[in-house]
């Protein structure tokens, strides 16, 4: 680990920069036993697993209550005609967790400057921030992944990279982490993140424990 840098999978140590060979697995201080909100940023178009994957995750600790929120409040939609009912953005509090989804609709908000702009303050007051799949294009947008490592979904790797060349993105790893932002690949993976989030914060065997329940084979 350096300066709070890790990449989580050994397929991508050889598909990364200069810059960030040096980085090595550790744990990470990330303030555990207080008790935090997982503000779950939804917009039109999310990739359901992207969140109910972490979601299935995250919920299994008693620290962590689960908030839905998306820039305005109200209902929001997906592709699989889920609904689900959101706060405004305006009530996440400071110090929290922030998790970003990706999914089809990314491609319109990354556009929404209103919807940028206050994802910024979200991930800027955050305790740890979660993007899984094209939901670090979305925070990469923002700036705040600017000279930092991160990863996101294999396919649209390129879009995403192309588009935000500020940032040192890795190709072929199932998880990122560099200081408070938690970057993951498409789909699945971002369930292998969230357990290694849980992991960083409690210890391996809390993440093992939770995995083994879910009756799912993680990728640490």
């Amino acid at each position: 680990m350096t300066d709070g840098r890790d990449i989580r999978n050994s397929r991508a140590r050889n598909d990364v920069s200069t810059g960030a060979r040096d980085v090595l697995t550790g744990a990470r201080d990330v303030s555990a036993g207080r008790r935090a909100d997982i503000n779950i940023v939804l917009y039109k178009d999310f990739t359901a697993l992207d969140v109910f994957g972490p979601v299935e995750v995250l919920g299994d600790v008693d620290d962590f209550r689960l908030r839905y929120v998306s820039l305005e409040g109200g209902i929001i939609t997906n592709r699989q005609s889920i609904r689900l009912e959101t706060e405004p953005f305006a009530t996440v509090a400071r110090g929290q967790i922030v998790l970003v989804p990706g999914g089809f609709g990314s491609r319109k908000s990354i556009k929404d400057e209103r919807f940028i702009a206050a994802l910024r303050q979200l991930v800027d007051d955050a305790d740890c921030v979660l993007c899984v799949c094209t939901g670090s294009a979305l925070v990469a947008e923002t700036g705040a992944l600017d000279g930092r490592i991160a990863t996101t979904n294999t396919r649209a790797f390129d879009w995403v990279a192309d588009g935000h060349p500020a940032v040192e993105w890795v190709r072929g790893a199932r998880w990122v982490t560099d200081g408070k932002y938690y970057t993951s690949a498409g789909v699945s993976a971002g369930i292998d993140m969230a357990l290694g989030f849980v992991g960083d914060r409690y210890g391996l065997a809390a993440a093992r424990d939770i995995a083994e329940r879910m009756e799912y084979r993680w990728d640490e």
